[in-house]
């Protein structure tokens, strides 16, 4: 074992008596950062070469800061974003709600999809649709101005940023002004914030003291933002247009019940995650 292979065992000790989920993927996505190598290359590293700033990526890890924030990127599918301190680090499970998405765009077997994602925070749905959807236009729709600045420079640094349009403002309220928009859209997708405000203190830190507050809390019961995607989702998709939203685990129950009949919706659902856990709804605007 090098040098380095042995200070990552025991940053990977230090991690897990700091309560971090993943502590040997962890210590060596830190190791890997710091000494511009893969994971799998750790043990190449010659034992002169080992950088001590390693052991103070460690301890802000230590202390809960994101992964991300350390490293300054986050993998999403096949993209590799620029994230940080002032936006939504996306997560694992977020990849089957765009899975999801993808193959239901495919199945309409449209030229030339047309496709919304709202709460957009680091771009990450909005570029992983572009990138798989190679025909498809992308609008991206952000409020917060500290994620904007990540959703302009990720969008900017992709091959695909000519059919990504992105605009500052609300979700709930998307394209209001601008009726033309209206029954045109294939796809609304969305990871909007959904944490009810009386969960605070279970959120992991990593989160809580990380993540932007507009990105996490949405009401008492964590379901203010979806029912206002719903009202925009109606509006703006074609019959037979698909609506995608995801939401705690804990709300699989809940979520669905808000795509209703009565208010032209059909075939709602709710699909679990990799890990089986109740993950987003889905359900399609009915045909005229």
């Amino acid at each position: 074992m090098n040098l380095l292979l042995a200070e990552v065992a025991q940053a990977t000790q230090r991690l897990a008596a700091a309560g971090v989920p993943s502590p040997r993927f962890d210590a060596e996505e830190l190791a890997a950062y710091i000494h511009n190598v893969k994971r799998s290359q750790l043990h190449t590293v010659p034992d002169g070469d080992f950088d001590a700033r390693y052991w103070e990526a460690v301890s802000r890890r230590e202390a809960r800061e994101p992964l991300q924030h350390i490293t300054g990127r986050a993998f999403f599918r096949y993209l590799e974003l620029e994230v940080g301190p002032g936006v939504f680090v996306p997560r694992p499970e977020t990849e089957s709600v765009v899975e999801w998405a993808i193959d239901a765009v495919r199945d309409m077997d449209v030229a030339e999809p047309l496709v919304v994602d709202l709460c957009s925070g680091s771009g990450a749905i909005a570029l992983a649709l572009a990138q798989e959807l190679p025909r498809s236009t992308v609008h991206a729709f952000e409020l917060d101005e500290g994620a904007l600045e990540y959703t302009r420079r990720n969008i900017a640094a992709s091959p695909d940023r000519a059919r990504i349009t992105l605009h500052a403002g609300d979700a709930t309220r998307a394209f209001e002004g601008d009726r033309g928009w209206d029954g045109r859209f294939d796809l609304v997708i969305s990871n909007p914030p959904y944490i009810p405000l009386t969960e605070w203190e279970y959120v992991a830190p990593e989160a809580r003291d990380h993540d932007p507050q507009m990105s996490l809390f949405s009401g008492e019961d964590g379901l203010d933002t979806i029912r206002g995607i719903e009202r925009v989702a109606a509006r703006l998709l074609r019959p037979g247009g698909a609506v995608v939203i995801e939401h705690a685990d804990t709300q699989g129950g809940q979520v669905p019940w808000i795509f209703k009949e009565e208010s032209g919706w059909t075939d709602a659902a709710d699909h679990r995650d990799l890990n089986h856990r109740p993950r987003f709804t889905t359900a399609r605007r009915a045909s005229l």
